[in-house]
């Protein structure tokens, strides 16, 4: 026996079988009562283990590398508070159904609820949000325990990993000694080989199977999908590892409808875009008021409304979608593999409990004369093209046989959205890009068309918390050889700004382009911006914050942009002539940071209250220059 006592046989078991379960890294946080865990897991020659001092940024990090991977990366803790600092990030994972996996030290049974130092009681923790949990019994040299415990590690993984996949809770107590110090007797001679050394591969082979309709009800849906002349395939934030663009786009074919892609749905960004009717632009000019009555088809402006939506992944970044969808009246086939709800407008009409890239795939094989209406496509094509011009202060290119070009205000300064527009046009191809809750992942909605550009775009939309936005993009970055930019906030960056020690103790490198408004931007949309106090000091918040030194004590190379309204007056003789400038200047620095080593922090100084305005003035040019003035803010 090579184990000197039964902690080091609990734990390397433990951790092998998370390797034959196809594990091939760890998160770890220091600690005295996980110690057999981390021993174990850095004495494994196909492990990475990745160090992160803080548990909360630890939970994040592991969080965004399962998001980009689609594979459980596991955490290991010590007891106590420990393990509370993974809850913020167990949440996100819950509601977005990313597959985690917290193994969290304890003090052995008799210690609970004695005093006892460092002690808390980690009974079920995280509550109902864990898809599997087990309060693992205390270490044991026998074939039973053993072979029990290789049993439910590969069950918490499966359950991680499944249908709805999720984090899994495994509580490990330990006691004294922690460390492999030798304990004579403690490991007896005579144990089976596969209870100590498992069995060749894992100790039980999970065969995962994917949810999908039968074949009767299948050619139902297909019938429905084949009689609709106005359909609509609107693909929200996608659960990892992601839907398959070329199924979406073989049902978007079949059926003749228009694929309405949210940002982080994998399917506004990359090469199938050439072909695919994918429509990024609609936060743009959609609205409730714009939808009809559900009978005659159409808006008060001749909007056509759809009579048939597939929905597929989570619910739209974007209001102005999910209200218009809810006020159209459509039949909404709502497709979800786990058969649970996420449809908080209650529109959706029928539940369809299916993987969703193999039932796009097996419904574009079904479906039949699915062309539907001739000018549906083309209404929101234009529209598309429209709002793009819009936003690129391109009014002669809404047309001649558009609205009148000159109700298109083009003469708009820079505002936050133009930042997203200047990142992604300067992106290299291929590559991974995280943006951060509050303004940046909507503007990323309405400013950023579908591209051919091999981006995979993520954020944390699950609870949609400003916490653990950096140490998620690092941990994104760890799962891929694609060159990663973070779009964050200000408040997202200073909130986690310990992230960042990731950088060099993981040797992440990053570009960081932080949009430094001073404080809560995002309230400047709520109605509680006209009362004055307490908007500033209670919500706002501004903070004077110079990030220059953040990026001094974590090794960045640092650029500062300036980009309010008065910086570049001496640049050119209109708004929109300096927001060329700054947009360049900003796109230059993303591509030289991009082209040199090491990581890069590119701060952005915006205006709030400015940016804010110019994108109210932009909904209402899109507005008069789609419908004529139809649709408008009011339901932001």
């Amino acid at each position: 026996m090579t184990a000197p006592n039964r902690n080091v046989l609990w734990a390397d078991a433990l951790v092998d079988e998370l390797v034959a379960a196809g594990v091939d890294a760890v998160v770890a946080s220091p600690g005295s009562r996980s110690t057999p865990l981390t021993v174990a897991a850095a004495g494994h020659e196909e492990l990475t283990v990745f160090s992160q001092l803080d548990e909360r940024s630890a939970a994040y990090f592991a969080l965004g590398r399962a998001r980009r991977t689609g594979r459980v990366t596991p955490l290991i803790c010590t007891s106590g508070t420990a393990a509370a600092n993974y809850h913020p990030a167990v949440m996100e994972a819950d509601n977005a159904r990313v597959p985690l996996l917290a193994l969290t030290a304890d003090r052995p049974p008799e210690l609970r609820d004695s005093g006892a130092n460092q002690t808390a009681d980690q009974e079920k923790l995280y509550g109902d949000a864990v898809r599997f949990y087990k309060d693992l019994p205390e270490p044991a040299a026998n074939d039973r325990a053993l072979r029990s415990l290789r049993t439910t590690v590969a069950r918490a993984v499966a359950a991680a990993e499944g249908a709805d996949q999720g984090p899994v809770h495994l509580n490990v107590p330990f006691k004294k000694p922690l460390e492999p110090t030798p304990v004579p007797g403690d490991v007896p001679d005579d144990l089976p080989e596969a209870a100590e050394r498992g069995r060749d591969g894992p100790y039980v082979d999970v065969t995962r199977g994917a949810p999908e309709p039968g074949d009767d009800e299948l050619r139902a849906l297909a019938t429905e999908l084949s009689e609709a002349d106005r359909g609509l395939i609107v693909a929200g934030p996608a659960d990892p590892p992601g839907i398959d663009p070329e199924a979406v786009t073989a049902l978007a074919h079949a059926t003749g409808f228009p694929v309405l892609a949210d940002p982080l749905s994998g399917l506004r960004y990359g090469g199938h875009t050439r072909v695919a009717p994918v429509i990024g632009g609609y936060d743009a000019y959609l609205s409730a008021d714009l939808a009809g009555d559900g009978d005659e088809g159409a808006g008060s402006d001749g909007w056509a409304d759809p009579d048939l939506v597939v929905r597929l992944g989570a619910s739209p970044t974007s209001k102005r979608l999910r209200k218009y969808l809810a006020g159209t009246g459509a039949d909404q086939y709502q497709v979800d593999p786990a058969g649970r709800w996420r449809e908080a407008e209650f529109a959706a009409t029928d539940l369809v409990v299916a993987e969703p890239s193999r039932l796009c795939a097996r419904l574009s094989r079904l479906v039949a004369g699915g062309s539907g209406d001739p000018d549906w496509r083309a209404q929101w094509e234009d529209a598309d093209r429209v709002a793009e011009a819009v936003h690129a202060r391109e009014a002669d290119a809404v047309g001649e046989d558009g609205p009148d070009a000159t109700a298109v205000e083009t003469d708009a300064g820079f505002h936050e959205g133009d930042a997203l527009r200047a990142v992604a046009d300067a992106l290299p191809d291929p590559a991974t890009l995280f943006v951060s809750n509050s303004m940046p992942v909507r503007d990323l909605d309405r400013f950023v068309g579908p591209t051919t550009a091999n981006v995979t775009a993520l954020g944390n939309r699950g609870v949609s918390g400003i916490d653990g936005i950096v140490s998620s993009a690092l941990g994104a970055g760890s799962g891929t050889t694609d060159d990663l930019t973070l779009v964050v906030g200000d408040l997202a960056l200073y909130h986690d700004s310990n992230g960042l020690l990731a950088v060099d103790r993981c040797d992440v490198d990053v570009t960081v382009v932080a949009v430094n408004n001073d404080g809560g931007g995002i309230f400047h949309k709520l109605p509680i911006e006209e009362f004055e106090p307490p908007f500033t000091e209670s919500f706002k918040t501004p903070h004077g914050l110079d990030f220059g030194s953040l990026a001094e004590l974590h090794g960045l190379e640092h650029v500062r942009i300036d980009a309010r309204p008065d910086a570049h007056a001496d640049r050119g003789d209109t708004p929109a002539e300096r927001a060329d400038v700054v947009g360049e200047d900003l796109a230059a620095a993303v591509s030289r940071a991009h082209e040199a080593t090491g990581s890069h922090l590119i701060e952005v100084d915006t205006d709030a209250e400015a940016s804010h305005r110019t994108r109210e003035r932009l909904a209402a040019a899109v507005d008069a220059a789609v419908h004529g003035g139809a649709a408008g803010e009011a339901d932001e």
